[in-house]
């Protein structure tokens, strides 16, 4: 039997309101929350709405255009950098960074001797005080 495969987005048609919300998180690497986009957008769109902006992120996720990130803060947080990488989240103020190390490739070999099943990708967060939650202390 074959593993099932992650559901694939309906064809949707060409939105201008989707660019532009794509063009903004590609636009930052702050991995901002759907309320930030929103904001941003609103700028040049005044009236979309929130649902809207939530709409199009959930969209671009399962295009595969942008990471729908959940740290544990009540938020999700949206990446347009879809390559394998980390992050770290400063425990204090909530920012979230990308690491610039390389993914561990033998890091899925040596789980999937621990599960029933097949590991196909990880996620790793590391999490403490950023430098500018220090420097305030």
């Amino acid at each position: 039997m074959n593993p099932p495969h992650p559901k694939k987005p309906a064809v949707t048609k060409h939105s201008k309101q989707r660019d532009r919300i794509y063009d903004i998180v590609r636009g930052t690497r702050s991995h901002p929350t759907a309320e930030w986009v929103h904001e941003e957008v609103r700028r040049s769109m005044p009236r979309v709405s929130l649902g809207t902006v939530y709409r199009n992120l959930h969209v671009l996720a399962l295009q595969g255009r942008v990471m729908e990130l959940d740290f544990g803060d009540g938020s999700r947080h949206y990446d347009a950098f879809t390559d394998e990488h980390y992050h770290f989240v400063c425990e204090r103020c909530g920012s979230v960074q990308d690491l610039d190390i390389p993914p561990f490739a033998d890091l899925n070999d040596r789980v999937s001797s621990s599960v029933s099943g097949i590991v196909r990708s990880h996620r790793l967060v590391f999490v403490g005080v950023c430098s500018s939650c220090q420097q305030h202390q």
